[in-house]
């Protein structure tokens, strides 16, 4: 796959080129600076885009910014983020249009080889990879909210489901079988009211659709 990446720490910006390259894959441009991005990836229409969140000039959410655009400009462009912290008004942005081909992680992830392109290669497919950090963050931090009602079996799925993983991983990971993930599958969407569908990745986007939903709702409330 070709590949942009948007960085201003130099070190973790060459180990990234020199961790896909050694993976097969092509770095199609680099980024060192937010207005440097936009137009990296209009020019080289990349199979996906790395991006820090936090960029020059102003160290504030540059990437993101520049994510936003180039999905607006290139459609269902493969977008994964990285941030230094789990910071949720980002993770809520990116994920609002409710489109696949979108991952955030953060920085500490990437030493992770394998997690690391393994969570692009299911972005640059059409999925989700959220951190688990991130998950955590946005499945802790409502009262009232439906998710509350899910046994802590079906929210370790949920967990799971929001990561990107499959049924087969699931199961693996949980030590249950696969029937039984199925089972807490339809629970949840039940309780959540969504329609059930173990259609890949749509239905992590149904699930985070309707989180990013009950995180602003959430927040409304806190402020009143």
């Amino acid at each position: 796959m070709r590949v942009v990446i948007a960085e201003d720490n130099a070190l973790l910006r060459e180990g990234m080129v020199l961790l896909l390259n050694s993976a097969g894959h092509e770095v199609a441009a680099v980024a060192s600076s937010g207005p440097e991005v936009l137009p990296a990836l209009l020019e080289h229409r990349p199979d996906a885009a790395v991006l820090d969140v936090r960029m020059p000039p102003g160290f504030r959410d540059e990437g993101l910014r520049a994510a936003l655009a180039a999905r607006r400009e290139i459609p269902g462009l493969p977008v994964l983020v990285l941030s230094q912290y789990v910071e949720e008004t980002y993770a809520t942005e990116l994920l609002a249009d409710g489109a696949g081909g979108l991952g955030y992680l953060l920085k500490d992830r990437v030493g992770r080889v394998e997690e690391f392109l393994d969570a692009l290669e299911r972005v640059v497919a059409g999925g989700t990879a959220l951190d688990p950090e991130v998950v955590k963050e946005l499945m802790t931090r409502r009262r009232d909210d439906p998710v509350d009602a899910l046994t802590p079996r079906e929210r370790e799925v949920l967990h799971l489901m929001a990561e990107g993983r499959d049924n087969t991983t699931i199961a693996r990971t949980l030590v249950v079988s696969e029937r039984a993930v199925s089972k807490h599958i339809g629970n949840v969407f039940a309780k959540l009211g969504l329609p059930p569908s173990d259609s890949g990745h749509r239905r992590v986007l149904a699930v985070l659709a309707y989180l990013n939903k009950g995180m602003g709702a959430g927040e409304a409330a806190d402020r009143r």
